[in-house]
């Protein structure tokens, strides 16, 4: 299966950062670059996310916590 793509813009100074960045890596690409520092960054927000209880969820922590002594 064919993943579509988008074109998004970015100011040229960044781009040109971006370059001389990838010229010093193993980047392949400006693209693959993006890509990378793009993946990684929502895979960070989605690991915050899912450390993020409920109000309901820490509710039911604290009463387990009450009925097992470790809460006053």
């Amino acid at each position: 299966m064919k993943h579509d793509k988008v074109t998004i813009k970015i100011p040229r100074p960044l781009y040109t950062k971006v370059q001389q960045l990838i010229d010093e890596s193993g980047f392949n690409s400006p693209t693959d670059f993006i890509v990378y520092v793009l993946r990684d960054v929502l895979s960070q927000h989605e690991a915050d996310r899912a450390d993020r209880f409920t109000p309901e969820e820490l509710t039911a922590i604290k009463q387990k916590l009450r009925r097992l002594g470790y809460l006053d």
